[in-house]
């Protein structure tokens, strides 16, 4: 049996927290007094925010021959499709306040939990075994139902080692990793946690998340440090105007990252930058400095192989001969060139694209700050033939009728969004991706309110009635549809009213408001109303004539 040490150098320091290094013995000893404290249950949900506990409990699971599981969201849905999976999964938490419905395990402080004990470190580094069933990831649901993948100690420990020796982390220093992404994601998971334990290296227990917390960890953490983050983190730092304290590396992954992004991030750091492809399925695979080439360059002994149209990794840490779920051009032995997911392709009414494009155009107009398209349907049209798309955008002082006018000039009216919604912000996860069950949630729970601004003088009113003025129901009906046609830039003609309801009579002066939501099947529900006073209820739906042309 084939055995991998726990740490790679039991006298290094593993971790910092609010400044206090945390050494190796330190380290083992709290996750052998954890271990000892952990229920029967064989699987756990390490849901500990802190950095060092949630490594202290990875290390207390693998010392016990426990499995972790490590899904990329704690939502209740995620929550029960887990106590299905394993009905023994019981939750490690550092949260007093945490409302995960599973029994739940407290992480005690360390001083806490070895008070009135003889704990120590073990007298050496603790082996594991290779085969051991390590942990069980899950994919993002980013594309769909989150689905599990074993990992074994054995293999993750070969990945992460190679990773630090491609990254320049093998280079005699011992480097402080500060992490934007959560323990719990595939990609923090290994490019924090599992490189520092195994080559040396320290990781920051905090997760910071806002620029000017990102900034501090920076600055408190000692050199040579690197930043592991994620496009959308380094957008937002990089667009917000702080002094970024230097770094001497920057690594990033979770989705593609711009050319124009990766060598502005480098210019202001004054630090190299690469970045990591791989999946849950297959982990980390390979890697690229992304300001200088567009081609990746594979871990060793990891290979990729083209059959039927499907490109399968294999090899070296890699599990088993595994699908990717990606356009990928395979170049020399060990490099290949991304263009994009395979979900990425939308094809309407015979016209190709990639939301990665879509995405690019919609990003590109003034005034928005994020915004992505989605296929409406959860399978993408299938039992309809019809692929119809929507989009969501943040852009202050925007309407959605402004975006879609602006969106015409870029991109051909086939993939124009029905609707495109403006909100606050975008339901992006922790490691910034775009799960399709929180996009589509959008769509069914939008609802959006306009000023309806009807003139006093309106001639309507002078036939309804002598000295009692009140607008006509057909002109206020008329007036309703006409601005949801504006926000919803929609062709009413392709749309029937399919109920109306006359709830209140409007006077000269009153102040309207009209609401409608979209709902996924298309149908906009809509009132118009007297301050809180609804006048008007109706609903529009799509006709079949209409929802062809969609197509």
């Amino acid at each position: 049996m084939e055995l991998t040490a726990l740490l790679t150098d039991q006298g290094s320091v593993v971790a910092y927290r609010s400044g206090r290094a945390i050494g190796a013995d330190e380290f083992l000893a709290d996750a052998a007094s954890l271990a000892r404290e952990l229920p029967a249950g064989r699987h756990v949900l390490n849901a500990c925010a802190d950095r060092y506990h949630f490594a202290v409990g990875f290390a207390a699971c693998l010392l016990s021959g426990r499995t972790s599981l490590l899904p990329s969201t704690h939502t209740p849905e995620v929550i029960r499709q887990l106590a299905q999976f394993a009905p023994d999964t019981f939750c490690l938490t550092d949260d007093s306040g945490c409302s995960i419905e599973l029994p739940r395990l407290l992480y005690r402080k360390s001083e806490e939990r070895r008070t009135g004990t003889a704990a120590g470190p073990p007298d050496s580094t603790p082996q594991i075994p290779d085969e051991q069933i390590a942990a069980i990831v899950f994919t993002s649901g980013s594309t769909g139902t989150p689905l599990p993948y074993k990992k074994t100690w054995g293999r993750l420990a070969r990945c992460v080692r190679e990773e630090a020796a491609v990254l320049g982390l093998m280079d005699g220093r011992r480097h402080t990793l500060i992490g934007t992404v959560p323990p719990q994601h595939m990609y923090g998971f290994e490019s924090t946690v599992l490189v520092a334990l195994q080559s040396g290296h320290a990781f920051g227990a905090e997760r910071p998340f806002y620029p000017a917390d990102i900034c501090a960890a920076i600055a408190a953490a000692p050199r040579p440090r690197a930043l592991v983050s994620t496009p959308v983190h380094l957008r937002t730092l990089l667009a917000s105007g702080m002094a970024l304290p230097p770094l001497d590396l920057i690594v990033c992954a979770t989705a593609p990252l711009t050319q124009q992004l990766a060598r502005e991030a480098e210019q202001r750091f004054a630090a190299r930058l690469l970045e990591i492809y791989g999946s849950t399925e297959t982990g980390q695979i390979a890697m690229r400095r992304t300001a200088e080439t567009e081609t990746f360059k594979l871990w060793p002994g990891v290979r990729l192989r083209a059959d039927n149209g499907q490109v399968y990794a294999h090899g070296g840490h890699v599990e088993q001969m595994t699908p990717m779920c990606d356009v990928i051009e395979i170049g020399a032995a060990d490099e290949f060139t991304l263009h994009g997911r395979t979900a990425d392709l939308v094809n309407v009414a015979g016209k190709r694209s990639s939301f990665g494009y879509l995405n690019a155009q919609l990003n590109a107009i003034p005034g928005v700050k994020d915004g992505a398209f989605f296929l409406r349907e959860s399978d993408g049209g299938a039992a309809t033939g019809i692929t119809r798309l929507a989009a969501v955008a943040v852009a202050p002082g925007l309407t959605a009728g402004t975006l879609i006018e602006r969106l015409r000039s870029r991109i051909d009216p086939v993939f124009l969004p029905r609707p495109l919604l403006v909100v606050d912000r975008l339901p992006r996860n922790a490691t910034g991706k775009l799960p399709q069950s929180a996009l589509h949630s959008l769509l069914e729970e939008s609802k959006h309110v306009h000023a309806l601004s009807i003139a006093a003088d309106h001639p309507a009113y002078a036939g309804h009635f002598p000295n009692m003025p009140i607008l006509p129901g057909a002109v206020l009906l008329d007036e309703a549809l006409r601005l949801i046609e504006t926000e919803l830039a929609i062709d009413l003609t392709q749309w029937q009213l399919t109920a109306a309801k006359f709830l209140e009579t409007v006077r000269p002066g009153d102040a309207l408001n009209v609401e409608h939501t979209s709902a996924a099947n298309g149908t906009v529900r809509f009132a118009v109303r007297i301050d809180d006073r609804p006048a008007l209820s109706g609903t529009l739906t799509r006709t079949p004539q209409g929802a062809a042309d969609d197509s």
